[in-house]
């Protein structure tokens, strides 16, 4: 079986295809040419099996703790925990805007979501205080992806229903990387600030009003540390760890009266609609992954590899080089869903440990959600502050430089990534 699939797949994604769709009609098309409509009914069943899973109940439920926490004004008493630490920094609003991202990570794991609810906020509030509207968006955007990479996060739970990791393992692995990417946003926004002069957001609190703002936040700040102590500790599945977090999050949102119960059917209305696009595109992609198998693609690439180079090091490099330029046209979703079942067999063969390899390709992917000319991210950035993309991407370019740095670390120093998921015994 050849290979036309693929190319009929770019072509139809390049007409603007939903990628969903494609992934469907690419093994179809490409099947019926060949003369091979026998394998139609194993494309059907692959759709149905890719969707029937226990694991994947955990995307609904995630969605839904987000969409509650996006909704119940969880997202202010966050930003003023983040002010109350670190708002007399030089570019202070600039630092709550990064920080109040790794805190909201850990709650909602979407890129999107943190954008959205964050640059609504914190976007006018830098303008007011002489930030450039471009930077304002630029930094909230370079922060976002954050969401993906600290755990719970949705493209982990991807990429581990279709290549067979362990979701808690990745989820453990993610949490060095996360804090790296804020660290050093941090440092690149000091940096900058200091250069260019901007104020700082506050003077220094006190102790009492650190301990105030924490306080009132208390109640969202412990659903990552029920979650992942849950995961971690094996008291729960990540599955059953997101219907907990649903759960909480309706909970804390009733008692504290920032939501009532009128809110619920457009909240599940929203939750229903999302994931039912998610799930027909895991199957769909699951579906293709077994025309890929069929094909034989992963080794064909696999001997174009090895002719490039039989040296791990410089094979992840050029793995690194094509992730960042697929995701500057694919979401990082779909991206893993097709590369991940014709790269992961590869990098298996040259001995890289298949969740290291695995952390590397969400953190890439999801590092393109904030690269142009098609990165999600950088249009809900543009949609919130009414800044062009081509102006906030030129403003990012020093925060894409960090996130580039951040992918190289943890590629080549594999401790960074490994060493919480060994300790935890997700990995040997």
């Amino acid at each position: 079986m050849g290979i036309s699939f693929f190319w009929i797949l770019l072509s139809v994604m390049f007409l603007g295809m939903p990628v969903a769709f494609a992934l469907l009609f690419a093994p179809g098309l490409s099947l019926f040419l060949e003369g091979k409509e026998m394998f139609y009914l194993l494309l059907t069943q692959r759709l149905y099996n890719g969707i029937d899973s226990f694991p994947l109940m955990a995307i609904p439920f995630f969605m839904l703790a987000g969409e509650v926490m996006n909704r119940s004004g969880i997202t202010l008493s966050l930003v003023q925990v983040s002010q109350a630490f670190i708002g007399h920094l030089r570019g202070g609003l600039a630092q709550i805007n990064i920080l109040s991202s790794m805190l909201f990570a850990g709650l909602s794991g979407s890129a999107v979501a943190d954008c959205s609810a964050l640059g609504k906020m914190l976007i006018p509030a830098m303008e007011k205080n002489g930030y450039s509207r471009r930077f304002a968006a630029a930094v909230t955007a370079a922060s976002s992806v954050i969401g993906p990479i600290i755990p719970p996060s949705g493209i982990m739970i991807l990429y581990a229903f279709v290549m067979n990791v362990s979701v808690g393992g990745l989820f453990a692995a993610g949490i060095v990387p996360g804090i790296l990417v804020g660290v050093s946003l941090m440092a690149m926004t000091w940096f900058l600030a200091r250069r260019r002069g901007y104020k700082v957001a506050s003077e220094k609190a006190t102790w009492k009003e650190r301990g105030t703002a924490v306080k009132h936040a208390f109640w969202p700040l412990l659903t990552p540390v029920i979650l992942l102590g849950g995961i971690l500790s094996g008291v729960f599945t990540p599955t059953e760890a997101a219907a907990v977090a649903a759960a909480y999050a309706l909970v804390v949102s009733l008692l504290s009266r920032t939501m009532t119960m009128s809110n619920l059917p457009s909240l599940l209305y929203a939750t229903a609609k999302s994931s039912a696009v998610i799930l027909f595109l895991v199957g769909s992609a699951v579906a293709f992954s077994s025309v890929i198998s069929l094909s034989g693609a992963p080794q064909k690439v696999a001997a174009i590899m090895v002719s490039l180079t039989e040296n791990p090091l410089l094979l992840l490099l050029i793995i690194n080089l094509l992730l960042l330029f697929v995701g500057m046209f694919l979401d990082a979703g779909p991206a893993i869903l097709i590369l991940g079942p014709i790269l992961g067999p590869i990098v298996t063969q040259f001995g890289i440990d298949p969740l290291h390899f695995a952390i590397v390709m969400c953190v890439n992917l999801t590092i393109g959600l904030t690269t142009p000319p098609m990165g999600l991210v950088l249009f809900v950035a543009s949609s919130v502050s009414g800044e062009r993309v081509e102006t906030i991407s030129r403003e990012m370019l020093p925060y894409l430089a960090v996130h580039i740095f951040v992918i190289l670390l943890i590629t080549y120093i594999p401790a960074l990534t490994m060493t919480l998921p060994r300790l935890l015994g997700f990995a040997s």
